[in-house]
């Protein structure tokens, strides 16, 4: 598991993780960027797939991207914690990294889902995702490589902390 600052759209990854909203539509911050990245086939494409629930992901090709997949992952708003958050943004991952796995995907990068405008808290958040994807890596082969793509110097040092814990 590394850190990368930047634009999720540019890392020379086999998948990248679009934080989705349930419907697929193209939205604002990294959801946004990467439709923007991706070229209006990607809209297209999830229009055909429609609608995915929270907590779980589906996958699409990159099309103009330099990553051959997009994997949409749908994070929980946050709620105070009192509606499931944890377990639904903790799936997101998990099936983000099976759809990975199924799909030969040997690299992948994630944005912190769910942190934005959804607003879970970026401690939070960081501390799920990172231990979501450790206990996957710890039983499959594939992906090889994780990279946690953050937007800001307050999400690299939250990452920085918790693969320190590692």
């Amino acid at each position: 598991m590394e850190i990368a600052e930047g634009d999720i759209t540019k890392l020379d990854v086999d998948a990248i993780v679009n934080a989705a909203n349930s419907r697929l539509l193209p939205g604002g911050g990294v959801c946004g960027a990467i439709h923007r990245a991706a070229g209006p086939e990607l809209a297209a494409a999830c229009e055909k797939i429609y609608r995915c629930p929270t907590g779980e992901a589906r996958i699409t090709p990159g099309f103009r991207l330099n990553a051959k997949h997009v994997i949409h992952a749908v994070g929980p708003g946050w709620n105070g914690g009192k509606s499931n958050e944890d377990a639904l943004l903790s799936g997101a991952y998990r099936h983000s990294l099976e759809l990975a796995r199924d799909h030969g995907v040997r690299s992948i990068a994630f944005p912190a889902i769910s942190t934005g405008t959804y607003g879970f808290p970026l401690d939070r958040a960081t501390a799920i995702a990172v231990s979501a994807v450790a206990d996957f890596l710890r039983f499959n082969a594939l992906p090889e490589r994780v990279i946690f793509s953050c937007f800001g110097l307050e999400a690299v040092a939250a990452y920085r902390k918790e693969l320190a814990v590692l």
